[in-house]
């Protein structure tokens, strides 16, 4: 029996793999190691997957310095600004994506947090897409309270989005107007309201393996279940805009080992999978179970229409969870 097997065995045990564990396995033959993450995603969560859909509910214009982001203030970049979307142009969109078998849909907005206006507001919409449309609801909204975490799930959010985006070691030279502890006291303050919370990273931002492993332990000591792996794709105008983006052989191996960390997760391929050859097809095949569809915030995406063909051909049944 190889290493990887005794590994995979573990798992099946009930167990979860240490850092060092996680380590040693990176370092696996990728083709080996994307059969063993799949064959423990089939274990687990067996072909269901979890797409959902985003808006850009408020864009650009944002007080926190975060070097990948397109939409800080403290870059110059040609990112569209505007403030809160009106109520029709999201329920409009939360129809459309429903219209196409979408069965969770975001609403995504720039800045260090909502207002308490802001978030009356977003309420008020939140309420008109529940009148109009089935969709589940979920929401990134910042560094919110769990006062205003609990009036946007009486107003129908389920889910909310909040990135720890790398590891705490790494979070300081990316970003230094909010801290990771904001980040996790803020996720923590969403549970409390009784939200599930979808969590992850960036991939490009200058980080190792281990400060990814790092992060995955951090959001598996969490409960996070709803994993988001995106790859920077690099803004011109933000201090990252050089980043060597990373490769496809090197995404299927941080989807293989995340999978390895978190057997039961929904580990979930976001922005920039366009700039992956297959659009994320081997990821499919070696791990990850969930995918961001559409456009992203400031970039091109992969449509649904072509998401829902692929899936199909790949087995998967688009099911949603909130667990």
């Amino acid at each position: 029996m190889t290493r990887l097997e005794e590994i995979k065995d573990k798992i099946y045990a009930g167990e979860y793999i240490s850092k060092a564990e996680a380590l040693e396995i990176s370092e696996a033959p990728l083709q080996e190691l994307c059969t063993a993450a799949n064959d423990i995603r089939e274990h687990f969560c067996g072909n269901v997957f979890d797409i959902c859909t985003i808006i850009n509910g408020k864009s650009g214009k944002c007080s926190e310095n975060c070097k990948f982001c397109a939409q800080s203030q403290f870059y110059r970049t040609k990112v569209d600004a505007y403030s809160l979307l009106g109520t029709e142009a999201i329920v409009e969109q939360a129809k459309y994506n429903e219209e196409r078998g979408v069965l969770r849909y975001s609403i995504v907005t720039s800045g260090k947090r909502l207002s308490r206006r802001e978030v009356d507001k977003v309420c008020d919409s939140l309420r008109a897409v529940q009148e109009e449309s089935d969709i589940a609801l979920c929401g990134s909204f910042g560094l919110l309270d769990e006062t205003q975490f609990a009036k946007l799930k009486a107003a129908g959010i389920t889910r909310v989005h909040n990135n720890l985006e790398t590891s705490r070691n790494n979070f300081p030279n990316i970003c230094t107007t909010h801290t990771y502890d904001d980040k996790i006291a803020a996720i923590r303050a969403a549970q409390q309201a009784g939200l599930t919370v979808c969590s992850g990273g960036i991939m490009g931002l200058g980080e190792t393996m281990e400060d990814r492993i790092d992060m995955v332990l951090d959001l598996r000591g969490l409960g996070i279940r709803s994993i988001p792996i995106n790859m920077l794709s690099p803004i011109a105008g933000t201090p990252y805009e050089d980043n060597e983006i990373v490769t496809d052989e090197e995404m299927l191996r941080i989807v293989a080992v995340i999978r390895f960390l978190v057997p039961d997760a929904f580990i979930r391929l976001a922005g920039g999978r366009g700039l992956l050859a297959d659009k994320g097809r081997q990821c499919f095949l070696s791990g990850a179970n969930a995918a961001i569809s559409g456009d992203m915030l400031t970039t091109d995406g992969i449509t649904i229409e072509q998401d829902m063909k692929l899936l199909g051909e790949l087995g998967f049944e688009v099911t949603l969870r909130d667990d």
